[in-house]
């Protein structure tokens, strides 16, 4: 394995943001990823900052829409579903998005936790930028960020008459539109109004083959979803002030298509004729496909200036999510595999922060609680087709978490150029589990109510130190450590299995990084090396013994070396390119297995670590006038093969070993991806008002590329379905902005 050190001999090129406007290109990028505005050369984290003229001219509202804006970043949809992400950075990862799992990877939003897999991919509109922390984050931000975080800052109300309204139209009968309003200031509060709504019919069309019964549904992988939000902010006094926002996120639509990619046999089934590995734009299905989620969040934000050197803050908020999926798992009009999740999940977090400083040391400190609670009912059948042999489970799941946390974190200048930043948190959580799986009419697998409780704490610690090596550039060092909450398997199959803990993920971490700028910020450079060393991670398991679940289990030890590097220049005013790059070298140091009793460390794939990620874009505004602009923005982002599953690289040879998948079953192809958008701007139509119309073309060159996969493994025939990533899609836009 490579160690730091020769990876450090690596690192030389990288960017603090991708490109903005030109008039904001030599503006200097401020972050909040340290609970304070700070210039991102001054943070002493490996971060990208993506701005908000990057987010609208891309028109990105959505999580999803980040993968590969970032090194060493990558967002999956999970299997059949497009509300739900499986969000990696650095090979930190949570692939399962039933409930009782944690995130390996904590979404904010306005400094507000996203506490869950399922439902994490809704719309935000206006947001001002999206900062990407690679790394730990476990002692400002705690439990489930021990690969990283992701802060949606949404944009504030301005305070006088202004906004937007956008309408667009594609193929696939794609049609979007979105509205934003500022309204006059009312004395000392300010609000704003906005919605977006977006449509477009399936691209895998759905028609009943002759002697098939008909289908569930006319199409798949279709898009129907609206978003609101509304933001106030009000200024009490000069020193008290408060914000409130409450955005809401409505999607109903066709589940993604289970295209039946591997059939070891055919269980007597005609199956084998629905087999394919390139990607499909027709199918068959018989049962249900449907995806639902609502989702509803309320935050209040109290800023108290204490004095000219110290402000206190209280955040307090509330999200609820329903959220209701179908799957036709073996995606064929036979009733072979078929699934349900109904889902009611619901947060509350207060968080209470001290921040000060003065000349020479800034600090802040904090007092943090969070309790959720939630159920899945998870009905599923196999085997309709063969009537009354077929397989049908009754599942169902729910829990309770309540989580207290407490940190400090303070940051002191040695010298002028020398700079220490040290900190901690502690946490504490309680959590308990309530599971119960029949046959209905033949068994109780597990009984109803059966429930156990259980405890977990831990301290994590950071410590950096950087170099202002001048006014341009600096260079840092740091050890953080983070932990993944433990907990219990919703999914078990047994009740031995359920009211057994699995243990919490930590992770130590250390990183060297430089960055800088130049040229009056037409030149941003960063680079970053590190070494992760994960103690019990938690993989995800797929079982299809009896009801289909995943299980974790804690492997041991991994450990993942890499680098990051960015990069953006302004050739000119008029023309800017940028990259970035990571670099992966995961493997296992202990991996126990085939009943904790073997360690097959050298026979595991580790699950989303791509070796290579590159990401690249040009932007350049080609003409200029009085009339407007003409800009033209090329995108390209490439990832290399990867696995998606912890499986065996090759046939486990030790007999204590089952049978079992492998993972070059289910390993995704590297691929490519080209999008590009033409932009006639800022046109004047009256007064104060333009326009703006874009086109715009997405995946040019129609690549197919399989996003995820599930394998079903040997004990049932290997079936695996595949889903595809979106194909080529286009469309057009109009704008107008007051």
């Amino acid at each position: 394995m490579k160690t730091l050190n020769t990876l450090a001999c690596a690192g030389a090129l990288a960017a603090l943001a991708i490109p903005a406007s030109a008039e904001q290109k030599m503006e200097e990028v401020v972050v909040t990823a340290q609970k304070r505005a700070q210039d991102i050369t001054d943070v002493p984290i490996s971060i990208t900052a993506i701005s908000a003229d990057t987010l609208e001219s891309r028109d990105i509202t959505d999580i999803e829409s980040i993968d590969q804006l970032a090194p060493n970043l990558r967002v999956t949809p999970t299997p059949g579903n497009s509300t739900s992400a499986q969000i990696a950075i650095r090979g930190g990862v949570t692939i399962n998005p039933a409930l009782t799992w944690e995130t390996t990877v904590g979404v904010y939003l306005d400094g507000v936790y996203i506490g869950k897999t399922q439902g994490s991919v809704f719309d935000v509109v206006d947001i001002e930028r999206v900062e990407v922390l690679r790394g730990p984050q476990g002692t400002l931000y705690g439990r489930n960020t021990l690969a990283g975080g992701v802060n949606i800052i949404t944009r504030k109300p301005s305070g006088e008459l202004g906004g937007y309204v956008r309408a667009g139209a594609g193929n696939y009968g794609a049609r979007t539109l979105a509205a934003s309003v500022d309204l006059p200031a009312m004395g000392n509060t300010r609000i704003n109004l906005s919605g977006r709504t977006e449509q477009r019919d399936g691209w895998i069309d759905v028609a009943s083959p002759q002697g098939f019964p008909a289908s569930s549904t006319d199409e798949l992988n279709d898009i129907d979803n609206t978003a609101m939000r509304l933001a106030l902010d009000s200024d009490l006094s000069d020193r008290l002030s408060l914000a409130y926002r409450f955005d809401y996120s409505e999607a109903d639509q066709a589940a993604s298509h289970s295209q039946l990619h591997r059939l070891d046999f055919d269980f007597g089934l005609p199956l084998l004729g629905f087999v394919s590995t390139d990607r499909e734009d027709d199918a068959a299905v018989d049962a249900a496909s449907y995806e639902q989620s609502e989702i509803m969040g309320h935050s209040l934000t109290i800023d108290f200036d204490l004095n000219d050197a110290w402000s206190l803050k209280s955040i307090t908020a509330l999200r609820e999510l329903e959220w209701d999926d179908a799957l036709d798992l073996d995606g064929t009009p036979i009733d072979v595999a078929r699934t349900e999740r109904h889902t009611d999940y619901d947060s509350f977090s207060q968080e209470f922060q001290l921040v000060g400083g003065n000349d020479r040391m800034n600090w802040v400190a904090g007092l943090y609680y969070f309790e959720d609670d939630g159920r899945t009912d998870n009905p599923q059948v196999f085997f309709g087709a063969f009537g009354p042999f077929a397989s049908v489970f009754d599942s169902s799941y729910g829990f309770t978490t309540e989580a207290i946390a407490a940190y400090l974190q303070a940051e002191v200048s040695l010298t002028d150029a020398l700079t220490l930043t040290a900190g901690v948190r502690y946490t504490d959580e309680e959590k308990e589990i309530e599971r119960a799986l029949s046959i209905p009419g033949v068994a109780e697998l597990i009984p109803a109510n059966t429930s156990a409780d259980t405890s977990f704490d831990d301290l994590t610690p950071t410590i950096s130190l950087s170099w202002a090596i001048n006014d341009n550039a600096t260079v840092y060092a740091r050890y953080s450590e983070g932990f993944k909450s433990g907990g219990f398997n919703g999914e078990a199959q047994t009740a031995a299995e359920t009211v057994t803990p699995y243990d919490s993920e930590t992770v130590r971490s250390i990183e060297a990084g430089v960055k800088g700028a130049w040229l009056e910020n037409r030149l941003r450079l960063s680079a970053s090396v590190f070494q992760n060393r994960h103690e019990d991670m938690q993989l995800s398991v797929f079982t299809a013994q009896g009801a289909a679940a995943s299980n974790i289990r804690n492997a041991g030890e991994a450990e993942i070396s890499g680098l990051e590097l960015e990069g953006f220049y302004a050739i000119s005013d008029a023309v800017s390119v940028s990259a970035g790059y990571g670099y992966l070298d995961a493997e296992y140091e202990e991996f126990l297995d085939c009943g904790g009793a073997v360690d097959v460390a050298n026979n595991r794939a580790l699950p989303h670590a791509p070796e290579h990620t590159f990401n690249a874009s040009l932007d350049a505004t080609l003409a200029q006038g009085s009339w407007g602009n003409v800009r033209f923005i090329a995108d390209y982002s490439s990832v290399a093969e990867h696995y998606l599953y912890p499986y065996p690289i090759v046939p486990d040879s030790n007999p204590a070993c089952a049978p079992s998948a492998l993972a070059s079953d289910t390993e995704i192809d590297s691929y490519g991806l080209t999008n590009l958008r033409l932009t006639v701007g800022d046109v004047p139509v009256g007064n104060d008002a333009n326009l703006a119309v874009s086109l715009w073309v997405d995946n040019l060159n129609d690549v197919e590329y399989r996003s995820n996969m599930i394998d079903f493994g040997p004990g049932f025939a290997s079936l695996t379905p595949a889903y595809y990533g979106l194909p080529r899609t286009y469309g057009l836009d109009l704008q107008i902005r007051w």
